[in-house]
């Protein structure tokens, strides 16, 4: 008897756990049959015209997100919240940029002159209209659960500056790994992070959302502190973060290539 006892409760929990995720099975299908590596994995490019024809299954996909409830979300365990909203950022993001496609050559060209492609509130999301400025400001930077600045190399904006969209739909269960390549990926891409000389030139990222990296995540308060962390990946010798350190190696901020990541990837696997 005590043994069914047992088992029942086991089992209810575990049916529990499972109950407290969500599916990405479908966008991860269409990232692996639409998204192409560049550059050894540095860079991506989304094959647009590919997943416009598959468009019925992205909408799917973007349905069940919104069939999501507040109540049911805060439930989720963390790093399945975390997943979930980088998912439906980058997931919406596709679909933005299909309300366009094939007639823009950039992200931007889907904005205004009074408001960014951003700051369009077009997806329904716990039961309210949001943007995708709404996603990434408030519910991943804004919400103070997750306070993880290597969500900047997950998000995409469907850009070539943008760090790499990654293959696959990010997990719970994977996250953190995924999250720790995708950084690595990007620190080690020396068309946006690169010593040249005495200039560190980084990609942008680091400016916009310095705070991001200088908010303790990990015991770090500054962005050198997190370059010393990722020294290896930066290519940068103790010497040269004593350098950068002292102010002897200079900071700059590379340009940003708006250009929309699509293939044909004409330009995007040249080096700049």
């Amino acid at each position: 008897m005590w043994k069914f006892i047992c088992f029942t409760v086991l089992a209810f929990f575990a049916f529990g756990t499972q109950a407290e995720t969500f599916d990405h099975d479908d966008w991860n299908r269409l990232l692996q049959r639409h998204v192409v590596s560049l550059r050894d994995d540095h860079a991506t490019a989304m094959d647009y015209a590919g997943i416009q024809r598959e468009r019925a299954q992205l909408k799917g996909y973007l349905e069940r997100m919104s069939a999501v409830e507040q109540e049911q979300f805060d439930r989720w365990p963390r790093r399945e919240q975390l997943a979930f909203l980088i998912n439906a950022y980058n997931a919406w993001t596709v679909e933005l940029v299909l309300r366009g496609y094939p007639n823009i050559e950039s992200i931007k060209d889907l904005g205004s002159l009074f408001r960014t492609p951003w700051n369009k509130a077009f997806v329904p999301l716990f039961g309210d209209e949001l943007s995708l400025d709404d996603i990434e400001h408030k519910l991943i930077r804004g919400s103070g659960r997750y306070r993880d600045p290597r969500i900047h190399f997950a998000v995409n904006c469907a850009s070539v500056g943008c760090p790499a969209l990654r293959t696959e739909a990010y997990t719970g269960e994977q996250l953190e790994a995924q999250l720790e390549e995708q950084a690595r990926l990007f620190l080690t891409d020396r068309v946006r992070n690169r010593l040249d000389g005495k200039v560190l030139k980084v990609s942008k990222i680091f400016k916009w959302y310095r705070e991001d990296f200088e908010r303790g995540w990990r015991g770090f308060w500054s962005l050198d502190d997190f370059w010393k962390k990722y020294a290896e990946s930066l290519d940068l010798s103790p010497e040269d973060m004593r350098l950068l350190q002292s102010g002897v190696i200079t900071v700059e901020y590379l340009d940003y290539d708006w250009r929309l990541n699509e293939t044909p990837a004409k330009n995007l696997a040249q080096e700049h």
